[in-house]
C-alpha cells in the first residue's frame, strides 16, 4: 500500500459516508507523512488533518481503522 492509495481509500469512504467533494476531503486530510521502518516498525505513516473538530474526529477514527489493516506503507 502506498501513501496515495491510503489517501484514496480515506477520500472514498469520507465521500460515501459523509458527502461533500473529493477535493474538500483531500484538502482536509492533507499530506501523508511516511517514516522510516527502522524507527517506526509498527506503523510508519501519519496524517495531520485540518478542518472542523467534527471533520478531524471523523478522519482520525477512519485512520485508526486503516492503521490496523495497513500499518506499513511504501513510498
Amino acid at each position: 500500500m502506498t501513501a496515495d492509495k491510503i489517501t484514496d481509500l480515506l477520500v472514498a469512504r469520507l465521500v460515501r459516508d459523509y458527502g461533500r467533494s473529493k477535493h474538500h476531503w483531500r484538502k482536509v486530510i492533507g499530506r501523508v507523512r511516511l517514516y522510516s521502518r527502522d524507527t517506526h516498525p509498527h506503523c510508519n505513516w501519519s496524517i495531520t488533518p485540518t478542518g472542523s473538530a467534527q471533520e478531524i474526529s471523523i478522519i482520525e477514527t477512519l485512520m485508526d481503522d486503516l492503521r490496523m489493516r495497513h500499518p506499513l506503507l511504501s513510498s
